[in-house]
């Protein structure tokens, strides 16, 4: 996993080859306006996905992990508490590789996500996102999905 702010995203450019084109991305779009949607950057290899939610508590949530995509996430708007642990022995509750995902129940440590900031996602990363800081905001990011090749 990395945490940072999106002025230092270039120090993990060696990490992907699509790191630059993410980045490129939010640094070229008015996010603020920019539509809920998914927007092709390479086709299935590299996309973006532009969301909007309310945060809850994180009883009301669960964790995942994925297979085949890094997911980098970028807060556009308000403030989140994401769950992190590393895949371990966790069992899953759910999983469906076609469509990417394990799902958990299991503990996770909360760190803050805000505005400005990413977070970047190894698949030996469980997370759980969403997550309400003191109460319930709206919140607006963008999730990349890098393929793993």
């Amino acid at each position: 996993m990395v945490l940072d702010t999106l002025n230092n995203w270039k120090t993990y450019k060696a990490l992907h080859k699509h790191i630059a084109s993410a980045f490129q991305f939010i640094v070229e779009k008015d996010l603020q306006t920019l539509a809920e949607g998914t927007y092709e950057l390479d086709g299935t290899n590299c996309f973006a996905i532009v969301m909007s939610y309310t945060t809850k508590p994180k009883a009301e949530g669960f964790s995942e992990s994925h297979f085949s995509y890094i997911d980098i996430q970028y807060i556009i708007s308000g403030t989140e508490k994401i769950g992190t642990a590393i895949l371990k022995d966790q069992q899953p509750f759910e999983v469906n590789k076609e469509k990417d995902y394990a799902f958990y129940n299991s503990p996770t440590e909360n760190f803050t996500l805000q505005e400005g900031s990413f977070v970047i996602f190894f698949p030996q990363d469980i997370h759980q996102t969403g997550i309400v800081t003191d109460t319930p905001e709206p919140l607006k990011k963008v999730v990349f999905k890098l393929k793993i090749t």
